[in-house]
């Protein structure tokens, strides 16, 4: 059943259009993923579906049986109180409190959002400020809600588990993709190359529409005149003859240009080169071990958060540092900082990008922050620039003008174009839409220095970490290997810890078993035998069952 019918939607901010929507349909059942870059007018359009801000011109009709429920990551809660049960699900305190962490806000948003639940749910970036396991939990809610919604992420481990339409913002317009992230990535990307394939047959008809009219043209000028004595009877006859052919050639050659002028003009796709940002040998560090720490100890007050906690950070490796929230991975990198009882190499020189964004110069542009300390030159510098969106004149932008996105991008840019080798990263991917979080991506992939992550996107950390810390019970973990065969490793862990409790029990029942039987052998009173063979059957049956698994 459709429930939302849009048709040509705009929205301007002062002479800019924000929202230029031909048609959109939604229907009962949508799951849908909202994309686009920083500032492109996502929340821009939850809120107008909302009800909370007017669209300048153009229809839309909201089904009279649908109930929304809007829940921002700016706003507070409608209600303050939750139930025990959804304070449960979410794992969360029942009463709002302006105290709580950042992450524990967003999950009381959510659970007062999923307990007083409309048909239609708008959800604006559900997975800020959650560990990796809060946006599991979210995940599996987002799961097992039956209703319709619509959310803005840049998860896009959300997106693919739990969307089944995603849709994207892009210059005002709105496009629907049935599938998830990654089938809407796989149809983008099959767009691509069929654009590529359209502009190649462009050219290739072009130039041979191009070559053939430039034959004909060359034929048609071989052709002579009339000689100037030539008699008038003669004349006619040459006109006949050869300067009768002149003449469809030439009229060829025109219908030719004609044909050129009327090809469908096909642009040529943007292609990205691939960037990558390699060391000097002057700047890179050597040694096998850059940073350690050994029998290390934290607390803050009675609160400890490490106790004989043991790492390394080898040379050349993508490191991520994964925890939950509260469990010290911003300690410990404050710890790596001021070399708090932590050994650095004497040839590290840290690069370190910080969620306070305080590398960044207000009053000065864009080209003067990153070329402020970069060691590379302004081609290569503005080369970077351009893969993050800050392309022509926008360079010379003052950065107090830029969104919260932007400097995130602008901070991260002239972190990596410094003298650094190894490079430390908290939380970069806050406030960055996955377009942008891609180009990171990349970069980092190909950046043959040693980097330090922290990141709860998990899509993130797949893709650049090829080496674990983990913080458990105050404890420093190492895996070697990215995250998904940390998942697997962990999995058949949890797999071979059950096995061997099942064994255990095996062994446990059947020991019970045989002293059943020897206490029946031996047993007179009828009514405590019978006691006794029911037990026994009982543990029969534990034992077939467990035998099954």
């Amino acid at each position: 059943m459709q429930i939302i019918n849009i048709k040509d939607l705009k929205k301007y901010y002062g002479s800019r259009l924000i929202l230029d929507i031909d048609e959109l349909k939604i229907n009962s059942g949508d799951r849908i993923g909202v994309v686009g870059v920083n500032g492109v007018g996502k929340t821009t359009f939850l809120e107008i579906l909302a009800g909370l801000i007017d669209f300048d011109s153009g229809n839309l009709s909201i089904n009279s049986d649908v109930t929304i429920k809007y829940i921002s990551q700016l706003e507070k809660p409608n209600n303050k109180t939750i139930s025990g049960k959804y304070a449960s699900i979410f794992d969360v305190d029942n009463q709002w409190n302006d105290k709580m962490s950042g992450g524990e806000k967003t999950r009381f948003k959510l659970a007062e959002g999923f307990e007083n639940q409309g048909s239609l749910m708008l959800i604006d970036e559900p997975t800020s400020n959650l560990d990796i396991d809060g946006i599991n939990l979210i995940i599996n809610n987002f799961k097992d809600y039956g209703e319709t919604y619509l959310v803005v992420s840049h998860d896009r481990s959300l997106l693919d588990s739990t969307c089944n339409k995603i849709l994207e913002i892009e210059n005002g317009k709105v496009k629907l993709y049935r599938g998830n992230y990654s089938k809407y990535v796989e149809i983008k990307e099959e767009e691509m190359s069929r654009r590529e394939f359209e502009y190649e047959e462009y050219i290739k008809e072009k130039k041979r529409l191009t070559n053939l009219k430039a034959s004909i043209e060359s034929k048609s000028s071989s052709l002579k005149g009339p000689p100037k004595r030539m008699g008038n009877s003669e004349a006619r006859l040459h006109k006949m003859g050869g300067q009768g052919a002149k003449k469809k050639l030439d009229n060829f050659a025109k219908s030719i240009e004609s044909r050129i002028n009327h090809l469908e003009v096909k642009e040529k796709p943007i292609e990205e080169d691939v960037i990558k940002i390699k060391i000097s040998e002057s700047t890179k560090a050597h040694g096998k071990i850059l940073i350690s720490g050994h029998k290390i100890y934290k607390s803050y007050g009675d609160n400890v958060i490490f106790e004989d906690a043991n790492f390394n950070i080898f040379n050349g490796k993508k490191v991520a540092l994964i925890g939950p929230n509260g469990s010290g991975k911003t300690t410990l990198i404050n710890m790596i900082l001021n070399e708090e009882n932590i050994k650095v190499s004497k040839n590290v020189r840290i690069g370190y990008f910080s969620q306070s964004l305080d590398i960044l110069d207000g009053n000065k542009s864009i080209l003067a922050n990153v070329m402020e300390d970069s060691i590379h030159d302004e081609n290569f510098a503005r080369l970077i620039l351009a893969r993050l969106l800050f392309k022509g004149d926008k360079v010379y932008d003052k950065v107090d003008l830029l969104s919260g996105g932007e400097r995130v991008k602008l901070s991260f840019a002239k972190m990596i174009l410094k003298d650094i080798n190894l490079l430390i990263l908290d939380e970069p991917t806050n406030y960055l839409d996955i377009s942008s979080l891609e180009v990171i991506e990349e970069l980092l992939v190909n950046y043959n220095g040693t980097i330090l992550i922290v990141s709860h996107d998990r899509r993130f950390i797949e893709k650049v970490a090829n080496d674990l810390l983990i913080i458990e019970n105050k404890k420093i973990k190492h895996f070697q290997g990215n995250y998904k065969e940390y998942l697997e490793n962990k999995k058949k862990e949890k797999l071979d810890i059950e096995e061997k409790e099942i064994e255990e029990k095996k062994m446990l029942l059947k020991t019970e078993i045989s002293a059943l039987i020897g206490e029946i052998s031996l047993e007179k009173n009828e009514d405590r035998k019978i006691d006794l063979d029911m037990k026994y059957q009982e543990k029969l049956e534990e034992l077939k069952d467990l035998n099954k698994m």
